[in-house]
C-alpha cells in the first residue's frame, strides 16, 4: 500500500456521529465526496475549521452551501507571529510574508470577528497557543490573537475552538484570566489525566483525535480514561494525525469510526452508547 494512498472505508458505525474538527479545503476529494464517504460510513456532520482570513472565509462559504457542514473561524497560533512579524522564507502552504505589525493583526481579527456573526459560523478557533512552531519573538503575538479570539467567541455567542502545543499551563491561564467563552473545546486534545481533571472541572470540552491510537500514546489514553463522556468528543484533524493502522496516510472524516472504536475500548463503553452521546455532545458544544 502506497503512503499516499487513502485508506479504505471501515464499517459503518451504527448510530451517527460527528466530526468536530476538519480542514476539507487541504484534503484532496471534493468536498461534495468526502461528505459522501463520510455519511456512507454515518459521519453526518462535521466541522470545517479555518486557520487564516482565507481558509475562514472557504470554511463560512462552504458550510452555507452544504448542511452537514459547519464552519469555525480564526487565525491560527502560528498565523498571528507570521502576520505581525512577517515570514520571508514562507512553508509549503503558505507563501512568504512581509512584516504587517499590530494594524494587519487587528484589520485580520476584524474579518474574523465578522465572519464569526453569521449563522453558520458556530465556532472561533482554531486559536491559542503553540510553542512548538513559535519561538519567543512570537509568543506575544500569539497571547494577543489568543484574548482577542475568546472575545470575539464571547461576544457572538460561539464555541472557543482551542489549539494547544506545548504550551498547556499558558492556555490554561489565559482561558482562566480572559473568562473561557460558555462553550470551549480542546481541539486534538494532547494533554494528560490531571490536565483533563482540570478541564473536566472547568467544563470544557476535549475532542481526541487519531492520535489517541498512537501506540506512544498511552498519556492520552489514560486523560480519555477520566474524561467525563458527557464532554468528550471525535475528530480528524484531517488530513493529519491519520488513526492506526493507517498512520502516515491521509486523513478524512470517514476513518472517524477508527478512532471512536479505539476509544470506546479505553472507555469501556459500546461504541454506539458513545457515538450517540458524541453526537450529541457535539450538537450542544457547536449549537447545531
Amino acid at each position: 500500500m502506497s503512503r499516499t494512498e487513502a485508506p479504505p472505508l471501515p464499517e459503518p458505525l451504527r448510530v451517527p456521529v460527528a466530526d468536530s474538527h476538519t480542514h476539507l479545503d487541504m484534503q484532496d476529494a471534493t468536498v461534495e465526496e468526502a461528505l459522501a464517504r463520510a455519511a456512507a460510513v454515518n459521519v453526518t456532520t462535521v466541522v470545517q475549521v479555518g486557520c487564516d482570513v482565507a481558509g475562514s472565509r472557504w470554511a463560512a462559504e462552504t458550510a452555507a452551501a452544504h448542511p452537514a457542514v459547519h464552519a469555525s473561524v480564526a487565525l491560527h497560533p502560528n498565523e498571528a507571529p507570521r502576520i505581525v512579524h512577517g515570514d520571508p522564507d514562507g512553508t509549503a502552504r503558505q507563501r512568504a510574508r512581509e512584516p504587517g505589525g499590530k494594524a494587519a493583526l487587528d484589520e485580520a481579527l476584524a474579518e474574523i470577528d465578522a465572519l464569526a456573526a453569521l449563522d453558520q459560523v458556530r465556532g472561533v478557533g482554531e486559536t491559542g497557543l503553540d510553542f512548538f512552531r513559535t519561538g519567543p519573538e512570537g509568543i506575544a503575538a500569539q497571547e494577543e490573537s489568543f484574548r482577542a479570539h475568546i472575545e470575539i467567541a464571547k461576544r457572538h455567542g460561539k464555541a472557543l475552538v482551542i489549539h494547544d502545543r506545548d504550551a498547556h499551563a499558558d492556555v490554561l491561564r489565559v482561558l482562566a484570566d480572559a473568562g473561557a467563552p460558555e462553550r470551549t473545546v480542546f481541539h486534538c486534545y494532547s494533554g494528560d489525566a490531571e490536565m483533563a481533571r482540570i478541564c473536566a472541572r472547568a467544563g470544557y470540552f476535549m475532542s481526541f483525535a487519531g492520535n489517541v491510537t498512537f501506540k506512544n500514546a498511552q498519556p492520552l489514553r489514560d486523560a480519555l480514561a477520566v474524561a467525563p463522556v458527557e464532554l468528550v468528543l471525535v475528530e480528524t484533524d484531517a488530513p493529519f494525525l491519520t488513526p492506526a493502522p493507517y498512520r502516515g496516510r491521509p486523513n478524512a472524516p470517514y476513518l472517524i469510526p477508527v478512532t471512536l472504536r479505539a476509544m470506546a475500548e479505553v472507555k469501556g463503553l459500546d461504541e454506539d452508547v458513545l457515538a450517540a452521546a458524541i453526537y450529541d455532545n457535539t450538537a450542544r458544544a457547536f449549537d447545531f
